[in-house]
């Protein structure tokens, strides 16, 4: 009778909890490792993105102004036009500008991102197209026109801030 009437505690051996634990540590070692590879990722691929092109500074915007025309569904489309002249020494074969628009407090009212596009060359009128039709030469100047559907009323009323922000050449 001894051993059925004083029931002895049940007991884990030790080699059951090292066990037990061994999947859980090498499933957080897994998450650590995935954490620091998408920060390092994460991290090369934003400051790839972020340097700007140096060719940038030669090409610059000038003799800025601003239209309005109706448009052929009774709206209104909003025109910049301008000069972008290539100073450097490639050939340039498309643009994109990002067009600034502020509030009367110099707050960013508006901000669009828009492909230059330049007076295309024997046409029977002005038309404009994508520097990918009539890439710029270096040491050459085109007329340019940007065009916007719609324009916040917050608008101050004052030319946009425009920047070139990437360009293939």
């Amino acid at each position: 009778m001894g051993d059925s009437e004083n029931p002895q505690p049940f007991t884990r051996p030790a080699e059951h909890d090292a066990i037990h634990w061994t999947p859980m540590m090498v499933g957080a070692a897994l998450v650590v490792v995935v954490v620091v590879l998408l920060v390092i990722f994460g991290r090369s691929s934003a400051s790839n993105g972020s340097a700007p092109d140096p060719y940038l500074a030669q090409l610059q915007l000038s003799n800025l102004h601003m239209a309005t025309a109706e448009s052929f569904a009774g709206g209104s489309v909003t025109y910049i036009q301008g000069t972008i002249t290539n100073a450097g020494a490639k050939k340039v074969s498309d643009a994109r500008v990002q067009v600034l628009f502020k509030n009367s407090l110099g707050e960013i009212a508006q901000k669009e991102t828009l492909a230059v596009m330049v007076v295309l060359p024997n046409t029977p009128y002005t038309d404009y197209g994508p520097l990918t039709q009539s890439p710029l030469a270096p040491g050459k100047s085109s007329d340019f026109r940007l065009t916007l559907e719609h324009v916040t009323a917050d608008w101050d009323g004052q030319v946009p801030q425009l920047r070139i922000i990437s360009a293939s050449h």
